[in-house]
Formats: C-alpha cells, structure tokens, sequence
C-alpha cells in the first residue's frame, strides 16, 4: 500500500483546503488498532498527501487517548516518508507571541500516562533509537523557508515541552517550566516524535502559537473568543505554510539519517525474533529481518 510520501497530522482545517484536489478517503488497519480518523488522501502542489486528524474528526480523542502508535503506522503503511505536525501551543517565554510559529528542536517529557504508547518494540524484540536530535533538521530547514509564504513571525529552536493533559497547567507548574527554561507546551507532539524516528520516518513540529500559558501577566484578561479568533487566524497560516512545504520538498532528495534510524538499534538478533512479532512490525522491520 503506498499512496503518498508526505505525510500532515493536525486539525480539520489542514485537510479542507480549497488547494487540495483528487480527495479520497483511506481506512488503514494496523496491528496496533485503527488510527485517529480515515486518512484524507489528496493532491497538493502535485504530490499526495496524507492527512491525518490527530484527536479524529470532532476532536474526539484526548491527549492521552490519541491512537499514536496506529497513526504513526498508518503512515508508514501508505508509504509516508516525512510527516509534518501541525500543533497549537501555548508560550512560556515572552518572545513567542500569539500568531508566532515555532518550529521546536527538542523535546521535554512530562507525560505519564502507562497508555501513551511511545515505542513499537517489545514482545521478544528490543530497539533503542537515538533521540538527541528529535527533529529533522532537513525538515525543519523546509517548515522554516515555508513560513515565509505567511508572512508569519517564525521561531527556529527551542523545546517543547510535552505534558499529560487535558487540563492546562497550574500557575506554579507554568513557573516551574519557564525556569527550567521550556519554550513552548503541548500534549502530543513527543510521542509522535518518537515513534515516527523507529518508523524511519522524518518529523517535524509547525507549533502554532494560540496564548501565553497562565505564567503571563495578562493570561486571565484573554476572552475565549480571542483565543478562537487565533485559532482560526493559525488555521489559514498552517494551510500556506503545509501548501509551500509540500512544494519545497517536490524539489528537495530525501538525504538526512532518518531513513535508517534503525540500522544499529535492533539489540535482538533476527534469528530471536518472535514471528508473531516480526509479523506485527514488518512494515518497519522488514529490511532488517534475517535473509
């Protein structure tokens, strides 16, 4: 099953495109469950697209209850190379406006929860990638060139900061993070990251900027329409930027480490592995199988 190369998980907005033309819909199963939503497939600057919902149509599922294992395997089943994130983020640092885009480095684990999957190993065959660099460098060059087809104000670096959820943060834990010296906060980003680099597959984060998180001053005087008036705003900047990306990375040979994230992390020799595992990871471990 390869169906696109390019792969965008974010909200609805990202998917309804007036651009995006020969739409279908593609219900993937994987051996990890079924993903967040049918994978919107369409052309965009000539290329396929895969779309993917990250919290399923309607915002359905939490943080914690996103299928982040399916998804990420999905996209690896349709043929997906490099999958851009479109994420809104609140601000721990006076710099990074609302409307800012942030395209983060690193990340910062402050999850929890036993269901948040971030690994697809395990069951007879053990894996340890490197995780130093999180991001693609490459495609974080492209989300950064990209951005100025919005005429957005763009940040390269810093760290996001990944949290449990749903709640927000306290006062005292938005403190905490800002000393720690965190720039951005979100709840879903790092697992993605993660499994998308034992996929093999590139990752990069667009962090759209909605608010300051309640360390600021002025967080209590934002009205809720305010915030969904930027939501929306972010919403048209992703569409331009994702629109100029896709373009960018037509012309742009895949030539970063990504693709082989896995070469010397499988710990478990091929003649040990379980069948029923090395059934259940062929998609990413097949080229890696003992011959």
């Amino acid at each position: 099953m390869n169906t696109a190369k390019i792969g965008i998980i974010g909200g609805s907005g990202l998917y309804q495109m007036p651009e995006l033309k020969d739409v279908e819909e593609v219900k993937v199963d994987t051996p990890f469950g079924s993903p967040s939503d049918a994978f919107i497939i369409g052309t965009l600057e000539g290329q396929r697209v895969a779309f993917l919902p990250r919290h399923g149509r309607g915002h359905r599922f939490t943080p914690t209850e996103v299928p982040f294992r399916a998804n990420i395997y999905g996209m690896k089943l349709l043929g997906v190379e490099r999958v851009l994130s479109a994420s809104a983020v609140g601000s721990l640092q006076e710099e990074y406006a609302p409307l800012d885009m942030v395209i983060p480095d690193q990340f910062f684990d402050r999850t929890r929860a036993r269901t948040r999957e971030s690994t697809f190993f395990g069951e007879g065959i053990v894996a340890h990638v490197t995780f130093a660099h999180p991001v693609c460098n490459d495609l974080g060059d492209v989300l950064q060139e990209s951005c100025k087809a919005a005429d957005v104000n763009a940040h390269r670096g810093g760290t996001y900061l990944c949290m449990e959820g749903p709640a927000f943060s306290t006062v005292a834990e938005s403190n905490v993070y800002r000393s720690w010296g965190m720039d951005i906060i979100g709840m879903t980003n790092l697992q993605e990251a993660k499994l998308a680099r034992e996929a093999e597959i590139c990752y990069a984060t667009l962090a759209l900027v909605t608010d300051y998180d309640c360390w600021h001053s002025g967080h209590d005087a934002v009205s809720v329409d305010t915030v969904v008036e930027y939501l929306n705003k972010n919403v048209r900047n992703a569409q331009i930027i994702m629109k100029e990306a896709v373009k960018l990375l037509t012309e742009r040979p895949r030539s970063c480490k990504c693709g082989s994230a896995l070469k010397n992390a499988i710990f478990t020799a091929p003649e040990l592995w379980p069948q029923a595992t090395t059934k259940k990871l062929e998609a990413i471990i097949r080229k890696y199988a003992a011959s």
